[in-house]
């Protein structure tokens, strides 16, 4: 690293494409995340609309299984296809697929064409994580990557405070009647989250490969080096090895958040409905209410995570990733074993939902600097989706679990509170493996 590059700020080194690059991979990214909170936030409405509410708990913990496999399965897809054919073009093709269909949700008629729009929805939201990182880590000055990388997953945060702020503002116009031809606060959420669907018209026509890929794929083509392929992934003894530590150790802070924290709505709905059942609201009005503080709550997550992600990027560039990882998992274990003992009161939505956002949401920082670290240029894309998503069925696994453990004990939230409470003791087995994976801080990308 040159004195130069040392002496100044990071982003300074960024000349007008690697901005153009960044820009629309976090972006695609941002936006991609407001998709998925739009879904939390709208799930247990929705199919309390299309199925009915006695069985709207249990087809909620279906529904989001059933995404978490579709995310899976184009996390895995749609990563081999970014090595092979290029993160740009691909990442187009995962940006329109999450769009549309998060867009059909909002038309759906019954459980299993709204399983259907999410298992679609979720092939485009898997895809486009492991692109997103693979693309700015291949395109930046490897002294930038680093920060570029922590921010670019710390800006997903504002993704999520988006679709926060969008469910409390479609919640004030639901209890006002004032929502357009009919349609309920699920459905327009759906329906907004389509909008992302324009971001493909910029990345079609501007963005180019990165010039590390591109010279490795001709390089690799004469060499005989096949790009994106999950045989050279797995039989390969280092890149292996890095697959499926990693693989652990994204699968622990994945079912943290998405098989148990991003449940939180359902407590806080339960606050709500307590609070506000003396008040002999009208169903509607109390359905407003409760999506009201359901998309607040969400917000103040996301608050807490985007703190937590700048946190964990900054002592991962400054420290190492290993540590950095430690002490974030710890965090979400620690901040979710709070919430689900201890939110019980209005006020305490206030801290205790931003203090989990901050633990839940910090690992994942650490991924987006550490994965594509671990994987060669022919395997980066397909390195970090299969190690970021195929986490997802295990974590697709979670929901059903809580689900089921809940009904066992009971079937209320303080049963609900149990299940989670057992289930977050995955979480430390992202620990297990962190002794056996490389520091990689200040090291160069790894080639063939």
């Amino acid at each position: 690293m040159s004195s130069a590059s040392s002496s100044q700020p990071w982003w300074r080194s960024f000349n007008r494409e690697h901005w153009f690059v960044f820009t629309v991979a976090s972006l695609a990214w941002l936006f991609d995340c407001m998709d998925q909170q739009f879904f939390n936030l709208a799930r247990d409405a929705a199919m309390e609309a299309l199925t009915g509410k006695a069985n709207a708990t249990t087809n909620a913990s279906y529904s989001m299984s059933i995404f978490l496999v579709g995310w899976a399965v184009g996390g895995l897809t749609f990563g081999a296809l970014g090595d092979r054919y290029g993160r740009a073009r691909i990442l187009s093709v995962c940006v329109l697929l999450y769009s549309l269909f998060t867009g059909l949700s909002a038309f759906s008629t019954g459980f299993w064409d709204f399983c259907f729009y999410r298992f679609i929805t979720g092939l485009g939201v898997g895809g486009v994580f492991g692109l997103s990182v693979a693309l700015v880590a291949d395109s930046v000055p490897d002294h930038t990557r680093a920060p570029a990388l922590g921010l670019l997953q710390s800006l997903s945060t504002w993704g999520n405070i988006t679709a926060g702020l969008t469910g409390m503002g479609i919640g004030l116009l639901a209890a006002r009647q004032l929502l357009p031809f009919g349609l309920s606060s699920w459905q327009m959420m759906f329906l907004v989250g389509a909008i992302p669907a324009f971001l493909c018209v910029f990345i079609i026509g501007r963005l180019k490969e990165p010039q590390k890929w591109v010279d490795a794929k001709a390089d690799g083509a004469r060499r005989g080096i096949k790009f994106g392929s999950y045989g050279n992934l797995l039989r390969h003894p280092k890149w292996s090895k890095h697959a499926w530590l990693g693989l652990v150790m994204c699968s622990a802070g994945i079912i943290g958040l998405w098989g148990i924290g991003n449940f939180h709505p359902r407590i806080v709905r339960g606050i709500i409905d307590a609070n506000l059942s003396a008040q002999n609201l009208s169903a509607n009005a109390l359905g407003s209410e409760k999506a009201y503080w359901a998309s607040l709550a969400l917000l103040l997550q996301n608050i807490g995570g985007f703190i937590g992600m700048m946190t964990m990027a900054k002592i991962a560039q400054n420290y190492g990733r290993r540590l950095a990882f430690g002490i974030a998992i710890l965090c979400s274990f620690g901040s979710t074993i709070l919430v689900f003992t201890s939110l019980r009161a209005i006020g305490d939505i206030y801290w205790m939902i931003p203090l989990m956002g901050f633990g839940q949401l910090s690992v994942f920082a650490v991924y987006a600097i550490y994965l594509p670290e671990l994987f060669p240029t022919s395997l980066r894309s397909t390195g970090t989706s299969f190690c970021y998503n195929f986490g997802r069925l295990a974590a697709a696994t979670a929901p059903f679990t809580i689900s089921k453990i809940t009904q066992s004990l009971g079937g209320d939230t303080e049963a609900f509170r149990r299940g989670g409470i057992y289930v977050s003791f995955v979480l430390l087995t992202g620990l297990i493996v962190l002794p056996f994976l490389p520091e990689t801080k200040d090291q160069p990308l790894p080639e063939e």
